[in-house]
């Protein structure tokens, strides 16, 4: 069953409200009653706003004065006209009508007519509160990414924007002088991208949880995610995601493993991350390095463990980051909720006293503020001592103070309505009810007074309730607005950091290397590549604005094809370059592109190639892309590299896999994805 949006539950509860008001006056006789609720609707359903204005406000009253002189009904159905009139520019008038209703009636209805005119303006502005909050949430994402983009902008620009210009400016030069300063140039900005891709990926772990399970799956090896930790994670994220990084990547090499499972954690102030598997033979089969020592200078501790069934279990434990803090709260907030609820309950227990003797004011007068403040505490979670308290003092003086104290009930329903799920809630509100009626019946109250006073429990107890229940609602949203704002946030700095990483940082170590040739090479020679140098400059700017701005850059796949050829040939590698994969969907191209590109650097930065194999191929609406290289050593050989694990995601999205594989000195990459994912109702 789906869940009932926000907004419309939030003018549900109010609709009920406003029944429960009008039926109380609809069992004294006065169907006029159903006539003011109905107008009533005008201010509560959007569908009715356009029949908003001085008609049907007029109508209303007319309908209630009605009511109270031809039919005699109570004056308290003037609270109906007091709390439309609070809610439009003529809410001067409110108080015009509290003065006639305590003219026309008795003190005990004119305060009921002033409760029900605050009831109705509270719940109604809640209500409000609720959809406007709703309605805003996306709007507060989207002016937080471009929050993100503006001070992204202007930390990659001033570091690396300016960084590229200087290259530029030596290569135009071409002096040894000059390019000596621009290969130092250009190394300082590969590491300040790569620097700054790291600080935007450590702000989650949800990526390389994405990566570890695309990389089981693709290994056959059943995988269970549990995630129960909030993000951002901070250095921490950083410090587990290569915890991660490292274990999954043991499972995928030993291949012995049938299933995993992750599992993370947020408790008494640390973050921990758990993988469980069972492909291990002994404690040691885990090798992770210099981890532990890293996790234990973070003030953490990592451990595995082995359990008699074969199940190895890497278990890592650090220090987690402060929960951001909470956005101000609002006028929808429960501050004023409160107040509100504090106030009809003095109106309601000044009610109760009016039909006290004077004898006995005192000791009633302490009894309602003892509930009062039982029923304030109580306005969140489930208070049982509480409720023990206010149930005791609900019944046990009603043979003390008599029919004065049966309207006191209401005040029991309402937190139990708040504090139990519905279904134990609403027997329990029934109980509630019936013992009002067998008490009333027991004082010798007429059926009609009694039926009065059974009602009334139930319409204070969900007035009560309406109250709590709109400003939490109200609280909810604002905390899914900031949340969503902030994991809106997070997605940002990640898509940042895969740009920085699969396509500004294979183009500053493009350069890189271009610049190093260009400083071997005679005068003529080396001017053709700084020529090429100045084209990379370009390219580079171009993909450092895509990354600030958050534009989609598409790549050509042949294109980067014959540019890796052309740079590792100059690196000295020989290049077999073969492209048969046909036409491809934009975004394929692009995430191919990029995979390529990172195949390409990793086999410049990370090995010993002196052959690098190319190839594409398509066949039944599947595209393969491989890169092989003879260079596999211990660099190359890294494990779990942050570059394939954007590639990994990217491919994820197209629904796609990256596999990489090992061979008697060779290291293959092999991409796949559909040709056409939109036709197969995918996104990029």
């Amino acid at each position: 069953m789906s869940r009932v949006p926000v907004p419309r539950l939030a003018r549900g509860i109010l609709i009920v409200v406003l029944a429960g008001f009008a039926s109380i006056y609809v069992a004294a006789g006065s169907p006029l009653a159903i006539v003011v609720f109905a107008l009533q609707l005008v201010h509560v359903l959007p569908a009715l706003g356009r029949f908003r204005g001085l008609w049907p406000l007029g109508a209303q009253a007319v309908a209630a004065y009605a009511a109270v002189l031809w039919t005699g009904t109570s004056v308290g159905i003037l609270g109906f006209v007091g709390g439309s009139l609070l809610l439009t520019p003529l809410w001067p008038l409110a108080p015009v009508v509290a003065v006639s209703a305590a003219l026309l009636g008795s003190p005990d209805p004119a305060i009921s007519m002033v409760l029900i005119s605050l009831v109705i303006y509270g719940l109604t502005r809640l209500t409000e509160r609720v959809a406007d909050v709703h309605a805003t949430r996306l709007a507060v994402a989207m002016a937080a990414v471009a929050e993100e983009r503006l001070h992204l902008t202007a930390e990659l620009n001033d570091g690396l924007g300016r960084g590229l210009a200087a290259i530029a400016r030596g290569a135009r030069q071409g002096t040894p002088e000059a390019l000596a300063e621009v290969v130092e140039t250009a190394r300082r900005s590969l590491a300040d991208a790569r620097s700054a891709a790291a600080g935007y990926r450590a702000t989650s772990l949800a990526p390389e949880i994405t990566t570890a399970r695309a990389m089981l799956g693709a290994a056959g090896v059943a995988v269970e995610v549990r995630v129960g930790h909030a993000e951002p994670l901070g250095p921490a994220g950083a410090l587990l995601a290569v915890v991660l990084r490292e274990a999954v990547t043991e499972v995928v090499r030993r291949r012995t493993a049938t299933t995993c499972v992750i599992e993370t954690f947020q408790e008494k102030g640390a973050v921990r991350l758990r993988v469980t598997n069972d492909g291990a033979r002994t404690a040691g089969d885990e090798n992770l390095g210099d981890l532990p020592a890293q996790v234990a200078e973070a003030g953490g501790t990592l451990t595995t463990h082995l359990t008699d069934t074969g199940r190895l279990t890497v278990d890592a434990v650090l220090p987690g980051t402060r929960p951001p803090a909470s956005e101000p709260r609002g006028s929808g907030s429960h501050g004023p909720s409160v107040a509100l609820l504090a106030a009809v309950l003095v109106g309601f227990s000044v009610k109760a006293l009016l039909l006290v003797p004077s004898g006995l004011l005192v000791p009633a007068a302490a009894c309602l503020a003892v509930i009062i403040f039982m029923q304030l505490r109580s306005v969140v979670g489930r208070h049982m001592v509480a409720l023990s308290i206010m149930t005791v003092l609900t019944y046990a003086p009603i043979p003390l103070f008599g029919r004065a104290w049966l309207g006191i009930a209401g005040f029991l329903a309402g937190p139990v309505l708040l504090a139990f799920p519905q279904a134990v809630a609403w027997p329990l509100v029934a109980g509630v009810m019936a013992i009002v009626a067998v008490c009333a019946a027991q004082l010798g109250l007429p059926v009609a007074a009694t039926v009065n006073y059974t009602v009334s429990t139930l319409v204070t107890g969900l007035v009560v309730h309406g109250l709590v229940r709109l400003a939490q609602l109200v609280k909810e949203l604002q905390e899914s607005r900031q949340a969503l704002a902030h994991a809106a946030v997070v997605e940002e700095r990640l898509r940042a950091a895969r740009d920085l990483h699969d396509l500004l940082g294979h183009s500053l170590a493009a350069v890189l290397l271009k610049c190093e040739l260009a400083r071997r090479l005679d005068p003529d020679r080396a001017r053709a590549e700084l020529d090429d140098v100045l084209t990379m400059v370009a390219q580079a700017e171009a993909d450092l604005r895509a990354t600030v701005s958050g534009e989609h850059r598409e790549l050509s796949l042949a294109d980067e094809a014959k540019s890796a050829s052309s740079l590792l040939s100059a690196a000295g590698v020989e290049v077999d370059l073969v492209l048969d994969h046909g036409p491809l969907a934009p975004e394929v191209e692009t995430v191919l592109g990029a995979v390529l590109r990172e195949a390409v650097t990793n086999v410049l930065r990370h090995s010993s190639a002196r052959h690098c194999a190319i190839a594409t191929s398509a066949d039944e609406g599947v595209v393969r892309l491989r890169v092989r290289n003879d260079g596999l050593g211990k660099a190359n050989g890294r494990r779990g590299s942050a570059g394939i694990g954007n590639l990994t995601v990217r491919l994820a999205a197209l629904s796609g896999t990256l596999v990489t594989d090992r061979d008697d000195g060779w290291f293959e990459l092999t991409a796949e994805a559909p040709t056409t994912p939109r036709a197969l109702g995918l996104t990029a």
